[in-house]
């Protein structure tokens, strides 16, 4: 594998039928953070504390693009939204590549934008719950 641009990068939502959302031109990175737990003792002397790590969370993923009408990714992503089900995700990088972060969430944000003299946007909001997996990809994106 070798680096890439971002060209062909995807987000699909996995089910019965796996539904690609359209549209897009950002897909926010999955991003992992470990809490930290502070095990300081009152005997402690050496003037440093002492840390364990605690839980991951892994956050959300944020995704804008131009709003489509007829897209059904667009439109399972709103239905989503409404009915908070946890859904799989998957966010597919270019065959270069060759890796997938796959993921349970649910879109706790959708919105639309219009502005004079641009395109009609949407911006939409997963929140991951659980752990995010980074593994090679069995289908690539292009």
């Amino acid at each position: 594998m070798s680096k890439s641009n971002s060209v062909g990068t995807k987000l699909n939502i996995v089910g019965t039928n796996t539904v690609t959302v359209g549209g897009l031109t950002s897909i926010g990175g999955i991003e992992i953070n470990a809490e930290s737990i502070d095990v300081t003792a009152l005997d402690n002397i050496t003037g440093y504390r002492e840390k364990e790590p605690g839980f991951k969370e892994v956050g959300d993923v944020s995704l804008s693009g131009f709003l489509d009408g007829s897209d059904a990714g667009q439109e399972q992503m709103y239905t989503l939204l409404n009915s908070q089900a946890q859904t799989d995700f998957q966010i597919v990088f270019p065959s270069k590549i060759g890796k997938t972060w796959s993921f349970t969430g649910y879109v706790s944000a959708f919105s639309t934008s219009a502005d004079v003299g641009d395109a009609i946007t949407f911006e939409a909001t997963i929140l991951v719950s659980g752990q995010a997996t980074l593994a090679a990809s069995s289908a690539s994106a292009g």
